[in-house]
């Protein structure tokens, strides 16, 4: 049986590529950061957006290298979160919409964001957050 991370190297959407230790904890360590950042009310609504969106980029991205595959685009660490992390689409779907949104805003300059998205985009993120935290460390 072919596993999902098969199919998406064969799709060309991801390739083989080992873990590294240290890269894993600094897209963990960035992506922890920034997701306490954007809960920060005080910074403009497109910051926390800026913040919050980047933050689950990183840690997407830190689950998908801790198994072992770097992403051909940004889309895919999203895409792949039942995979690496066991999550379901009431996550990936609302950080595929904030990455739908960052696409819109440099692009075609038209970040069209509010409260709520933000707070949605936060909560999916810290999701992400406590999963790739109970990760064994990497040797």
């Amino acid at each position: 049986m072919t596993s999902a991370f098969e199919r998406l190297v064969a799709a060309k959407s991801l390739s083989a590529e080992p873990p590294d230790a240290r890269e894993f904890e600094g897209l963990k360590r960035a992506g922890l950061a920034r997701l306490k950042d954007a809960d920060n009310r005080e910074n403009s609504l497109e910051g926390r957006f800026d913040l919050v969106y980047n933050a689950a980029h990183a840690l997407c991205l830190a689950a998908l290298r801790y198994h072992g595959f770097r992403p051909a685009n940004r889309y895919v660490v999203f895409q792949a979160l039942p995979h690496t992390l066991a999550l379901g689409p009431e996550v990936w779907r609302v950080l595929a919409k904030g990455h739908e949104i960052r696409n819109r805003g440099e692009y075609e300059g038209d970040l069209s964001i509010d409260e709520r998205l933000i707070t949605d985009l936060i909560a999916a993120c810290s999701q992400v957050a406590a999963k790739v935290n109970a990760l064994k460390p990497l040797r």
